[in-house]
């Protein structure tokens, strides 16, 4: 690609994170990720290279074992003339959110990461004349912690996304809790999915964006109130799933429509795109978790409904969702087993700081790197090794409990189907699709400790300000919806 020869009025502000941003081409598709900094904080371009070098490689040689090869898009370096970087970062500024602005794009390095634009399809290039669909999907943490070592047993029943949505409404991040549960999407029941991505749809925050040719028609664009708009969603979408206007308007076409879109959403999730195995590592039973959520929205309406009991279809071994929650399990000690483990690792340090590149916490990420990854004993010897591998699993799982999933979607014939291309049917239209996992850098060795102390802020806004209120009503619900058995003795 010859980025030099394109004016940069041809690329576009496409979003950003904590540490790099992302512009996309308005006709090709690419986009170009830059690292980016605080002011002041500008490093050599020896360490922008080594930094986007140990971000390729990490999706190259250890998160493409976990997801497999056609999930997972490394992308490659490439180094650009410094005046059309400074001339796309003048373009791009007024475009940033001003909650992101705290960090300057990096403009003096050169480098850059040249990746797919994962809003296409992937896949096949027959359809990129025409309309594309994109769904980005923040699923989170799929399960619930067995870990022994978890000292609130309300960790035991609640997931950390649905506690975690108390404290964030308190601190002013969102206006309100979603319903949406991670565990009910993870489930691989279709009614309990069904809920899931509807109560997504009616409160994406920042779990889920719909992007229409690239552009983002549905979702937040930072942290922010969403308005959802269905209607005006469904504006968008009608064109996609009742192509020969065989719906007219109103509340009847808006739920009808957002109903085949979270038909196709599932059937893509539940999908396998990859014929390869993930790797050679020893799965984490997913039985060993609890496969419901007591604070489950889907839950609660089962309880009030005199149910108890929540099925879990369980999830096809080959698809995106199995093998996300496969790498989320790697926390297998939760937080709290981890952090003395952290500790010891840190102690270690202290005393042999030269130690640190051998220990590899800053890369090399390659398949040396993921060979001590497979180890899944649980047995502490008390050895620097064994601290350091759970660590090192601890952040994979965090990356994996971060990623986002896209889904594209594009608009086929009869004819143009085949074994090859993967299609999902809706009761007017056929799509096919591709499913690509987005945002897999290794998380932040340093990050350890925030996540202790945010465990804990989280665990304990909701014991005092949300459970307490719910203990009561729930418990009343339980015994009026109790089984009551009539025993007759003879007398």
């Amino acid at each position: 690609m010859e980025v030099e020869k394109m004016d940069e009025n041809e690329w576009k502000y496409h979003g950003e994170g904590n540490q790099s941003l992302v512009v996309s081409h308005c006709q090709r598709c690419v986009v170009l990720r830059f690292l980016k900094f605080p002011p002041n904080q500008n490093k050599t371009p020896e360490e922008i290279l080594h930094h986007l070098q140990n971000i390729v490689d990490f999706g190259k040689h250890v998160m493409k074992q976990f997801f497999g090869e056609n999930y997972v898009h490394h992308g490659e370096i490439i180094q650009l003339p410094l005046d059309f970087v400074r001339q796309l970062c003048l373009k791009i500024q007024p475009e940033r959110p001003e909650c992101r602005c705290d960090k300057d794009m990096d403009t003096l390095s050169g480098y850059a990461m040249c990746l797919p634009n994962l809003t296409r399809l992937q896949t096949f290039r027959f359809a990129e004349h025409r309309p594309i669909l994109c769904i980005e999907i923040k699923p989170k943490c799929g399960f619930i912690p067995f870990s022994s070592h978890v000292s609130q047993e309300i960790k035991h029943k609640v997931c950390r996304y649905c506690m975690h949505q108390h404290l964030k409404v308190a601190n002013g991040k969102w206006k309100r809790p979603s319903k949406y549960c991670p565990l009910d999407l993870f489930s691989g029941n279709k009614q309990r999915m069904h809920f899931a991505l509807k109560s997504l749809l009616q409160e994406a925050q920042n779990n889920l964006k719909i992007f229409k040719n690239g552009e983002l028609i549905y979702g937040c664009k930072d942290d922010q109130d969403c308005v959802s708009d269905w209607n005006e969603l469904a504006r968008h979408l009608k064109p996609f799933f009742f192509p020969s206007n065989g719906l007219v308007s109103g509340p009847h076409c808006t739920r009808t429509i957002v109903k085949e879109l979270i038909h196709v959403i599932t059937m893509a999730l539940l999908s396998s795109t990859d014929t390869c195995r993930a790797g050679h590592m020893k799965t984490v039973p997913i039985s060993q978790g609890r496969s419901y959520c007591e604070a489950s929205a889907f839950n609660k309406e089962l309880v009030r409904n005199g149910k108890h009991k929540l099925e879990s279809s369980g999830l096809p071994r080959g698809c995106l969702l199995y093998k996300t929650l496969q790498a989320q399990m790697l926390d297998m000690l939760d937080i709290e087993g981890l952090y003395p483990l952290y500790s010891r690792v840190e102690q270690y340090l202290e005393e042999f700081p030269e130690e640190r590149s051998t220990l590899q916490i800053d890369g090399p990420y390659n398949e040396a790197f993921y060979e001590k990854l497979l180890d899944l004993s649980l047995e502490d010897d008390g050895t620097v090794a064994f601290a350091l591998t759970k660590v090192q699993q601890y952040r994979i799982a965090m990356t994996a409990k971060d990623c986002s999933i896209m889904i594209a979607l594009s608009p086929c014939l009869q004819d143009e189907c085949s074994e090859q291309r993967p299609v999902v049917l809706t009761s007017k239209s056929r799509f096919t699709f591709s499913v690509s996992v987005l945002d897999l850098d290794l998380k932040p060795y340093e990050s350890i400790p925030h996540q202790y102390k945010l465990d804990g802020e989280i665990v304990n806004y909701y014991l005092k300000n949300v459970q307490a209120k719910e203990d009561p009503v729930m418990s009343n619900l339980f015994k009026e919806n109790e089984d009551c058995t009539l025993v007759l003795h003879k007398v």
